[in-house]
């Protein structure tokens, strides 16, 4: 089967959107850059939260 698909291209993207910020955010920390590690790191759940709620929208509430 193909992947994408299977899981959706939007999906994908936003799977894909958060773990390269979530790499971003693991290089901030190694360098020292803590504080704007932590801020980054921290638009990983509220995307994912986000993208949760366009789809609980698009799917009519089910």
């Amino acid at each position: 089967m193909n992947f994408t698909k299977k899981v959706g291209a939007l999906n994908l993207f936003i799977i894909t959107l958060c773990v390269l910020i979530i790499v971003v955010a693991i290089y901030l920390f190694l360098r020292g850059d803590q504080r704007h590690a932590i801020f980054i790191g921290l638009w990983v759940p509220t995307i994912l939260a986000f993208a949760i709620f366009l789809k609980q929208i698009l799917n009519g509430g089910k």
